[in-house]
């Protein structure tokens, strides 16, 4: 059987798939053994400390390190530096790679440049059709390598803070995202997953859930500093996604084209982070943001958020777009409407 390691020097390349994070960051097609794989390969921060490291950056990949797999899914540190230029410590590692071998169709579209569309999401069109998505998709069984991690099952390696809270409802454990390289604190970026189950997106939230939200997040920015001395508790930012697929150390939140699941889970990130499409407007909502919604809400405790109206956009190949959006357009039905 092929180690992890082994894998990368095999991976045929077909075509480029994406180039992203202003070129520093690149899909790719290929096959290992017969079989279509993708792998992306990504830029960590430039070390700069002094005119040393900066001799030190090269330029072809080796000494590959496998940080771990999950399923088809598998995450490398890798030196892009010639071995000749290496420092005492030893060669930089300074290429992240992710591998996705064997990857799906679904996982090629995915990764594959797309036209974007925004969408305004009613509370008719989450009642009566991405609801029924969510639950079809949690019906798959997508959220069992979740519930593992919080389980303590599999990857606690990777866990690098878990609050008991005062019970299952205040719990949470925080891990690296997998873009992160876990030492440049400039772009930091972790996962604050929760251990309640019953609020799948941020649909879910009530105004009842105000107390609860505010001490989820004076506890994830008391944890972070505690993790990173080095950071002040304003040099953060959280937020939370709705329909976007995000990256834990795990593949972490994928299988088949997993990453699209539906689990509540905030992002800590520093404010130094570039803000990149998993930031941008339509994508990314402030965590003190919704607080505010929810707050302001009419209504009594159980006002929701899934009582509004969110726009954002989609990717052409997202199966939000082709089985919802799409044919709901051609209805005249995706136009904003009043409630």
């Amino acid at each position: 059987m092929s180690t992890p390691e082994s894998l990368i020097p095999k991976f045929q390349i077909s075509r480029l798939l994406k180039q992203d994070q202003h070129g520093r960051r690149i899909s790719l097609l290929g096959s290992i053994d017969g079989q279509q794989g993708i792998l992306t390969a990504e830029r960590t921060a430039f070390a700069t400390e002094s005119l040393e490291t900066l001799q030190a950056f090269h330029a072809a990949i080796s000494k590959v390190n496998n940080l771990g797999d999950n399923d088809i899914y598998r995450w490398y540190l890798a030196s892009s530096s010639d071995s000749s230029n290496a420092s005492q410590q030893g060669t930089q590692q300074d290429l992240k790679l992710n591998l996705i071998w064997p990857c799906t169709e679904q996982h090629i579209k995915k990764y594959s440049d797309q036209k974007l569309r925004m969408v305004t999401e009613t509370p008719a069109i989450y009642k009566d059709h991405v609801r029924p998505y969510m639950q079809a998709k949690r019906e798959e069984g997508r959220l069992n390598w979740v519930f593992n991690i919080l389980e303590g099952r599999t990857e606690q390696e990777d866990v690098v803070l878990r609050d008991d809270g005062h019970g299952l409802e205040d719990a949470f454990l925080m891990l690296p995202d997998l873009n992160w390289d876990r030492k440049t604190l400039s772009s930091l970026h972790l996962l604050a997953l929760v251990h309640r189950r019953d609020i799948w997106s941020l649909r879910d939230l009530r105004k009842k859930h105000v107390p609860w939200l505010k001490y989820l997040r004076q506890r994830v920015l008391e944890s972070t500093v505690s993790l990173y001395p080095d950071l002040e508790m304003d040099e953060l930012k959280l937020y939370v996604h709705y329909h976007h697929r995000c990256w834990l150390q795990n593949a972490y939140l994928r299988l088949s084209d997993q990453p699209t699941y539906y689990h509540f889970h905030i992002h800590v990130v520093n404010v130094m982070l570039e803000a990149g499409a998993t930031q941008a407007t339509g994508k990314a909502f402030g965590l003190e943001n919704l607080v505010s919604q929810l707050e302001t809400l009419a209504g009594d405790e159980d006002a929701s958020l899934a009582d509004v109206s969110l726009t954002y956009y989609l990717g052409e190949a997202s199966e939000l777009w082709t089985e919802i959006f799409a044919p709901l357009k051609l209805k005249g039905g995706v136009q904003p409407k009043s409630q």
